[in-house]
């Protein structure tokens, strides 16, 4: 089968090859067959080494499509059901899954470790245990979620990772209030998503901040009430706030310059919310007497900060209802062998979503 492979981390480019098997099926397993695949900049991340994983790999993880086979002991799913990819699976019987913590369930994270495709020249590994950038790949049986008949696929692969990032990271961590004042650093596909999470909680005014002016474009569109480039955060920081600082500024870069930008822009108990997944060697800091002092909240938001399989039922009705808008996300369409464009295009900013159709 065909699979879209990173040799070695550091490399920009990936290799799209049929030979890659995808194995591991068995008890518990489930075979699918992808249609469409979101590229996420965390693929990025992985390729260039901010965030770990293994090489040699399949980079994705935001994908959809349909069940192929399943193993023993798998239930309530068949062959031909419609499924959406699910990189965080529970497990239901730890320590998070107990406290309803689902979001911090390791047992995901576990997969990462286990090759799930194969070459003739060795093992490959999925990113995050899944691997999108294929035909078919192997999961828990998990990892697959049902959908209903009416969600397209592309629309499914972004709620498996961006859309219920974003959304949760507004509804469910910062659980943001009517009419207050929110701020976005970084307006991706998940900075976007965070916006129409923002709008969908009431909140009054919604200042997208970005250096690429095609998003800030786009932010007015999903629900922001004004879009600023970096050098202009200041002076929409006086105007809207007078000089106090946002209700709530949500980081969704990952980088430490960008975090520290997002809490001298949070109103002293305010509330700053980190959606952005950077590295390990990159640290934010404040002083222990600003944290003190300003008793501005830090929230770091994990994959949504909630319950996954209610985050998804929920984008789905809100997406039904004409609450938000998913299907404008999607700016760009490629079949696999134009992976490389799109990421280069995801690079520069130039799109916010690229389906690639399989």
């Amino acid at each position: 089968m065909r699979a879209a492979v990173l040799h070695e981390i550091g490399q920009e480019k990936l290799e799209v090859l049929d030979d890659v098997k995808a194995v591991g099926f068995g008890p518990g397993k489930v075979r699918l067959r992808i249609r469409a695949t979101g590229l996420c900049h965390s693929d990025v991340s992985a390729m260039s080494g901010v965030l770990p994983q293994p090489a040699p790999f399949i980079p994705g993880h935001e994908g959809a499509g349909e069940v192929m086979d399943v193993g023993d002991g798998v239930t309530g799913l068949s062959a031909g059901d419609r499924v959406l990819v699910c990189w965080l699976p529970a497990c239901g019987a730890c320590p998070s899954c107990k406290r309803g913590q689902t979001q911090l369930c390791l047992a995901g994270f576990m997969n990462a470790g286990t090759p799930n495709f194969k070459r003739p020249g060795g093992d490959v590994f999925g990113f995050a245990g899944t691997g999108t950038f294929t035909e078919e790949v192997v999961v828990g049986a998990g990892c697959a979620v049902p959908i209903p008949d009416d969600v397209p696929f592309e629309i499914a692969a972004l709620i498996g990772c961006g859309v219920t990032t974003g959304l949760g990271a507004a509804i469910n961590t910062a659980k943001v209030e009517a009419g207050s004042s929110v701020a976005v650093i970084g307006c991706g596909g998940v900075g976007i998503s965070t916006i129409q999470g923002a709008r969908v909680q009431g909140a009054a005014q919604i200042v997208a901040v970005d250096p690429v002016a095609s998003r800030r474009e786009a932010a007015l569109r999903f629900g922001a009430t004004e879009a600023v480039s970096p050098d202009e955060f200041a002076d929409a920081k006086q105007r809207i706030t007078a000089g106090e600082g946002f209700d709530y500024v949500f980081e969704v870069v990952g980088k430490s310059a960008t975090a520290r930008t997002a809490y001298e822009n949070t109103r002293r108990g305010g509330t700053l919310c980190v959606v952005g997944a950077g590295a390990m060697d990159d640290n934010f800091q404040v002083n222990m007497f600003e944290l003190f002092f300003d008793e501005k909240r830090i929230l770091p938001s994990m994959y949504g900060g909630g319950d996954v399989l209610r985050s998804y039922e929920r984008a789905i009705a809100l997406w039904r209802a004409g609450r938000i808008d998913l299907e404008s996300m999607i700016t760009h369409r490629v079949r696999l062998d134009g992976i490389n464009d799109a990421l280069d295009q995801m690079r520069t900013g130039e799109s916010l979503r690229t389906c690639v159709e399989l």
